[in-house]
């Protein structure tokens, strides 16, 4: 299916974003046999810039595994273009790396970066899909699935919604939720009736070179409201033994599905739970490494280790049959990847987290968020975790 008009801003909040738009060829595929099609996309346009992305439900092709939970958004299973044009925009200045400058390109450029409206308030009704009660149900069974060795840690999440909703100026919807975090992997997508709102910290993986990272995050902590209480929220959290182990689990699983695709002895922890502190939280982030094997081609990479061990659990395959059962809504783009790849075959991608999706056809909102649940989560306070995370989302777009 051809598909028109995409737009991807990949934000770092660093001073420097990618834009990209028009399209040269595009690549949308709503069945299976995904990452075929991606390699051969990525072989017919190697000289060129890729931007795009992978839905959750990839993991089916991966591994023997199936999604069966009710959807709303509709998003294809991946989506990836040739952009006609990708700009680099450092401090307001503007270099092309794709596409020749012009007066047109220029001009929307200068529009997409202007479209502000300042006066502009949504009143959204948002909507738990999973009820407080089930949610502490399901955190019970999780446990006793962790009790019974099926796996020692599970990223539960839940969906929030909104229905008949129009957006009529999502480049300001953006902005509030990326002014709210100037989160390092923030990103702003429309293609035909989708478009995607992300605020995610989270990096997936990156290449560079035959060098593969990967910077998983568990461990979380609102600021606080004060520089002492947030020097105290700090401590605990870098201090807290379930944190630190979340965290760690997860480091085990990147390090062996990196061992998949890496030259002998190259797989490294560089960092370990370090901890790095947004405008609304804190958060404890590891970084992984490793040598590529010669002649690894992105789909190798994608196969050894997608979906991300961050946003499933340990073991991965047991954990996301798990989650299936769990949870109530198909997750799709959420916790997918979203990112690009340059001419050289290097790239990057981000973990879709923090997120909100939308379907303008549908005019249906999602946001979706979770946590790691190991045997010494207790109930109520993931809960409140995740009504941190969530709302403050939602206090943004009712103000």
């Amino acid at each position: 299916m051809q598909t028109q008009n995409p737009t991807f801003f990949l934000n770092s909040n660093n001073g420097s974003s990618l834009l990209a738009f028009g399209s040269k060829d595009i690549l949308r595929v709503d069945i299976s046999s995904s990452l075929d099609l991606i390699q051969g996309f990525i072989n017919k346009h190697k000289s060129n810039y890729i931007f795009g992305f992978l839905s959750y439900d990839i993991k089916n092709e991966i591994e023997q595994l199936k999604s069966k939970n009710n959807e709303n958004l509709f998003f294809p299973l991946s989506y990836f273009f040739s952009p006609a044009y990708v700009v680099k925009i450092e401090r307001n200045n503007l270099h092309y790396l794709c596409g020749v400058e012009s007066e047109e390109s220029n001009a929307f450029v200068q529009n997409f970066l202007n479209q502000k409206v300042t006066n502009y308030s949504y009143k959204i009704d948002w909507k738990a899909r999973t009820s407080k009660k089930e949610y502490f149900k399901n955190i019970h069974a999780i446990k006793e699935h962790i009790k019974n060795g099926d796996v020692y840690e599970l990223n539960y999440c839940q969906e929030f919604y909104a229905e008949n909703i129009n957006l009529q100026t999502p480049n300001h919807f953006y902005s509030k939720l990326n002014d709210s975090s100037l989160a390092p992997f923030s990103s702003f997508l429309t293609f035909d009736e989708f478009m995607v709102f992300s605020a995610s910290p989270e990096r997936f993986i990156k290449k560079v070179g035959n060098k593969l990272f990967s910077e998983p995050i568990k461990g979380t902590a609102p600021r606080g409201i004060n520089k002492q209480k947030d020097i105290e929220i700090i401590k605990e959290l870098q201090n807290s033994p379930k944190e630190r182990s979340e965290n760690v689990m997860i480091v085990d699983l990147v390090r062996n599905d990196l061992s998949k695709i890496a030259s002998p002895s190259s797989v490294k922890v560089d960092e370990l739970c370090k901890l790095h502190s947004f405008k609304t939280v804190h958060q404890l982030i590891s970084k992984i490494s490793c040598d590529l094997k010669e002649d690894t081609s992105f789909t190798d990479i994608i196969k050894a280790t997608f979906p991300m061990g961050s946003m499933t659990g340990a073991p991965k395959i047991s954990s996301m049959k798990i989650i299936e059962e769990m949870e109530q809504f198909k997750r799709g783009l959420y916790s997918g990847s979203i990112g690009y790849i340059d001419p050289n075959g290097d790239f990057d991608f981000n973990v879709v987290i923090r997120s909100i999706l939308y379907n303008s056809q549908r005019k249906y909102l999602s946001c979706s968020v979770g946590g790691a649940i190991t045997i010494e989560s207790e109930a109520q306070k993931e809960y409140d975790e995740c009504q941190t995370k969530v709302g403050k989302l939602m206090q943004l777009f009712n103000a």
